[in-house]
């Protein structure tokens, strides 16, 4: 079935209202439309017109920032331990360049560069993120410079500049004290977001003073404005503005001190701490052998990063806060203060026989046929282990621990430095917390010559000779001028200092084991204390058949040389601490005693100490720039023959070179008696 439908009628009427109101509409969305333009243009041209107007203009003008100069570091008497020096530099930046190889290659031709130069070079670019420099060259003379410069439309991404370069007068004397500078990392800008980081030229501090006082030392940055076609081309410099040099700082090192105990160290790895005992500045803290920071500032090498990471000598580590050593008998002065606060008299005796037996197991003296009666003066003296075996087991290792502790031993300094190891005083309670352990007699003898577990830096060892001196807790302080509380006191009794000092200064002056530490100064004293600490075990087979010498074992196997003292004995000025890793005792004038002394003695006479430096150095080759070059060359050498670059030298040239090298080597020392340093 089907409904009819109705049907609509369309009027002239009807179809003139549904276009009109169709217009309405369209009418409407276009003048929306056009409201909307007009407010777009609006808010360009007038509200954002700061911007606009900035983005224009930086179509023409190129502002480019301008490295500040870094803050000088300096020594105590304001002589520059770290400054800036002019030079000419190019800069690669990676998201600029075209073709990476021709450029390299073009700029190893114009700036001769070596070829371990072109591979650094190569293997920056292919770490560096696209924002981050990579440096060619510094250093450059003006014709170097301005044969990069004429040449840069045909060398997109070379940035050449004239800047400042950081500069280390003395060279590796200071490279682990005050580190050194490189570009920023991509992890620094992702962090600090900052447009300087990513400036050519620029440099933090990476490690040392330099990391740990970089926002100090960083001024604030230049510009400059430049105006440049639309190709990039410079039309014209419009103005610059000046940058600000960063602020320096004063550090309580004496710059000479510091260089003469760097180069006292001699061919030897090792360090040596010096401090002001009137209130604890440290005026040296060198770590040898060590990295030139010239080097790093300006670009390490592959062979020469190669050849110091390979050392055996280990220069790339700060042997003064990084280093840890069984401290030795440097410990006994520490242990017989503890002895005379625990009651036990000075001149008590203990007859040594040259070993003791403690539960099932025999320790030995250094002295194979023993000593004889000795009260504590002698013991210290003669570096007697048989006394402090027994005494040690009377007061038991909290007594030893705690002073240890007082006087500066395991313990954690505040200082700015990024890295640091604080060494170990064991004890019952932490052997029990680290090993799940109980203490055994053993342990305490052990412990008692600075063996065991006992662990100590080269800068504790000074603070320990320091506050022994003075018996005040002095803590060790960089900043010249510094505020800093008075320091309280060791908690030990005077006359009980009184008994360690002199019994420190027999051990130099009273025909003990530190004869060789004997200061060639009128009137000047210095009191200490030898050590000897082993890094192997001997067996008893081995001490049966006779114990091997340090002479004729393997570098690692040798045992370490220490020494800890202050001096004038009678008035304490200056305390020093110096270890020779591995050193054996085999050189009498590149052992600790003598060492530690002469630089002593540069405090009191550093004319002489300076006349005594030089005719030692042309025995061990000179200075230690001189054979870090040699060194180098060999190295250099020996890479070009590996890989087929040059031919070998003939087998006789090869054998009288090494005849030579070993004819120049310092032979060891004979015995000298009651002046040989203490041995296990």
């Amino acid at each position: 079935m089907k409904f009819p439908s109705k049907r609509k009628i369309v009027t002239e009427a009807t179809q003139s209202f549904t276009f009109t109101r169709r217009a309405m509409v369209v009418g409407g969305i276009q003048g929306a439309i056009g409201a909307m333009l007009v407010g777009r243009m609006a808010w360009i041209s007038v509200a954002e017109n700061e911007k606009y107007s900035a983005l224009s203009e930086s179509n023409r003008v190129n502002l480019t920032l301008i490295p500040p100069r870094r803050g000088w570091i300096l020594d105590r008497n304001g002589k520059a331990l770290a400054n800036n020096r002019t030079d000419f530099r190019v800069d690669l930046i990676p998201q600029r360049m075209v073709d990476a190889d021709g450029t390299i290659r073009h700029l190893a031709q114009l700036l001769s560069l070596e070829s371990d130069e072109v591979d650094r070079i190569r293997d920056e670019l292919e770490k560096s993120a696209g924002f981050r420099p990579v440096q060619v060259a510094d250093k450059l003379t003006y014709d170097q410079f301005a044969a990069v410069s004429v040449r840069l439309p045909d060398l997109p991404g070379v940035a050449p500049s004239q800047g400042f370069s950081r500069y280390y007068p003395a060279g590796a004397t200071v490279g682990h004290l005050l580190g050194y500078v490189g570009p920023a990392t991509a992890e620094d800008y992702q962090e600090r977001k900052d447009p300087l980081l990513i400036t050519p030229g620029f440099k933090v501090g990476k490690d040392g003073l330099e990391k740990a006082f970089d926002r100090h030392l960083t001024g604030k940055p230049g510009a400059k404005r430049v105006e440049v076609t639309a190709r990039g081309k410079i039309v014209r410099e419009l103005t610059t503005r000046p940058d600000t040099p960063g602020r320096s700082i004063k550090l309580t090192i004496d710059a000479g001190l510091q260089e003469y105990a760097g180069r006292r160290l001699a061919t030897q790895s090792g360090a040596v701490v010096v401090l002001d005992c009137a209130n604890g500045d440290v005026l040296a803290m060198a770590s040898m052998p060590s990295f030139d920071p010239n080097s790093f500032s300006d670009g390490i090498s592959h062979l020469e990063w190669n050849m110091l990471s390979q050392d055996d000598h280990v220069p790339l580590r700060n042997k003064t806060l990084q280093g840890l050593y069984p401290p030795g008998s440097t410990v006994k002065p520490m242990v017989a203060l503890a002895l005379l606060e625990a009651g036990v008299g000075p001149q008590e005796t203990i007859s040594c026989g040259g070993a003791i037996r403690v539960g099932n197991t025999l320790f030995h003296c250094h002295k194979r046929r023993g000593h004889g009666p000795l009260n504590m003066r002698g013991a210290i003296a003669q570096s007697c282990d048989i006394y402090f075996y027994q005494m040690a087991q009377r007061i038991g290792m909290e007594r030893i621990a705690e002073m240890a502790r007082r006087v500066g031993m395991g313990q954690r300094f505040d200082l700015p430095f990024p890295s640091q190891s604080y060494g170990t005083v064991p004890d019952p309670t932490w052997k029990e917390r680290k090993y799940d352990q109980k203490w055994q007699v053993y342990d305490t003898v052990n412990a008692t010559i600075g063996q065991g577990y006992m662990l100590i830096n080269p800068l504790q060892m000074a603070v320990m000779a320091a506050r022994l001196a003075t018996g005040r807790q002095l803590m060790p302080n960089f900043l010249y001028g510094a505020p800093r509380p008075d320091p309280g006191l060791v908690g030990a009794s005077e006359d009980h200092l009184v008994i360690i000092r002199d019994a420190m200064s027999a051990v130099v002056n009273g025909g003990g084991t530190g004869g060789a530490a004997r200061m060639n100064i009128p009137d000047v004293l210095i009191a200490g204390k030898t050590g000897t600490a082993q890094v192997r075990r001997i067996t008893m087979a081995e001490r049966a058949g006779g114990v091997r010498g340090n002479s004729s074992l393997a570098f690692k196997l040798r045992d370490h040389a220490l020494f800890q003292g202050f001096a004038p004995f009678d008035k304490p000025r200056y305390a020093v601490g110096c270890i020779i890793e591995h050193g054996g005792h085999l050189i009498r004038n590149e052992d600790a005693p003598m060492i530690a002394s002469d630089t002593l003695s540069y405090l009191f006479d550093p004319t002489r100490a300076m006349e005594k430096l030089v005719t030692l150095e042309k025995g061990w080759g000179g200075t230690p720039g001189e054979r870090q070059e040699r060194q180098m060359a060999a190295f250099r050498m020996a890479d070009a023959i590996r890989k087929g670059e040059v031919p070998p030298p003939p087998a006789a040239n090869a054998s009288n070179a090494a005849n030579a090298a070993e004819g120049n080597a310092a032979s060891p020392a004979p015995d000298n008696g009651s002046d040989a340093a203490d041995a296990p």
